[in-house]
């Protein structure tokens, strides 16, 4: 199959020696694949197609751009200047490929698609709560999920291999759009029979006069905490990193210190755990989705997105909801929602 796309010619429009009628539609989805997969044996494996295969494939598209599109670098594969060209279009033209069997989809079997969402480790606590009731009302969208530390879902938003993201504390960057749809509190928390759970109210030197628990450096918690506690001209004293909110959870309720999280990490019952009344607590923040503005967005996510807005209020507790996603749907038109 023969793709003719004008953003495809824009974009390569400089290189004199294309030959657009050698980028093909299987070509296109090899040089995604290997470039989000960072590996042309990896690429071959999700494509069922042997190396030998995925690398002559991606030889001939780059003879047809007539310009290297990939090199070696640290052991992985990285893009070439024209390499990056060519991924945001091919993107685009498949992107758009699939929008179009949406919308057939949706005229032959009713609403249907699919799009990726990544958020990071905390959120896994509050999305639920908004996937579930959309995947009844749209059972036929598809959703991957993936999880994890900010790190790794901002390296996700660079490569843009999801199609929404969701932060806490988001990445500063041009190309991100953001909009806040839940508050996210950071409450101080000690074993339900540790010596400051009998306090009435406290500062939060007497806090760090403990140790505390916390999670790696740059995960969004611990930067918020940070910087409330240079704001307010603190620092931490004794502490020790631990690997998840909930190796925290458990290392409170058995007093191996203190801890500053999410309140919506902590179960709705839990007898072996107090919130502590410390003063300027909580910390203020919210949860955000992200998108990319130099991105497509497929139809099934800017559903989501309606979505999200028009039934938040009814999945979340008042006290936490901030609803802004008029900042993003802005951009999109309304779709009809059922459900």
């Amino acid at each position: 199959m023969i793709i003719y796309s004008h953003c495809l010619l824009l974009c390569l429009g400089a290189c004199t020696t294309v030959n657009i009628r050698h980028l093909t539609f299987r070509l296109l989805q090899v040089y995604v694949t290997t470039v989000r997969c960072g590996s042309i044996s990896e690429a071959a494996r999700q494509l069922h197609l042997t190396q030998p295969t995925v690398s002559q494939q991606l030889k001939r598209l780059s003879e047809a751009v007539g310009s290297p599109l990939l090199e070696h670098h640290a052991q992985r594969l990285t893009m070439t200047a024209t390499g990056q060209a060519l991924y945001q279009a091919s993107r685009d033209v498949l992107g758009r490929f699939d929008d179009f069997a949406d919308q057939l989809s949706d005229l032959q079997h009713g609403s249907k698609g699919r799009f990726s969402i990544a958020l990071v480790n905390t959120a896994q606590y509050v999305l639920p709560r908004l996937l579930g009731p959309f995947s009844q009302a749209f059972p036929d969208v598809d959703v991957t999920v993936h999880i994890g530390n900010r790190r790794q879902v901002l390296a996700r938003f660079e490569r843009q291999e999801d199609d929404l993201y969701v932060f806490s504390h988001p990445p500063a960057l041009a190309h991100a759009v953001a909009a806040r749809f839940m508050r996210n509190p950071l409450v101080a928390i000690a074993a339900a029979d540790h010596p400051l759970a009998q306090h009435s109210t406290m500062t939060m030197e007497q806090l760090l006069s403990e140790r505390l628990l916390l999670r790696e450096p740059g995960s969004a918690t611990r930067m918020l905490l940070e910087s409330w506690l240079q704001e307010h001209g603190l620092t931490m004293q004794k502490t020790l990193q631990m690997a998840s909110n909930e190796a925290i959870r458990v290392g409170v309720a058995a007093n191996m210190g203190v801890a500053v999280l999410s309140e919506h990490v902590l179960p709705h019952e839990h007898p072996d755990l107090v919130v502590l009344p410390v003063q300027g607590l909580p910390i203020e923040s919210h949860w955000q989705f992200i998108v990319r503005n130099d991105q497509r967005l497929p139809q099934s996510a800017q559903r989501f997105l309606h979505y999200v807005h028009d039934h938040l209020s009814h999945w979340i507790e008042p006290r936490f909801v901030c609803n802004e996603l008029d900042t993003l749907l802005n951009a999109y038109p309304t779709f009809p929602l059922r459900g």
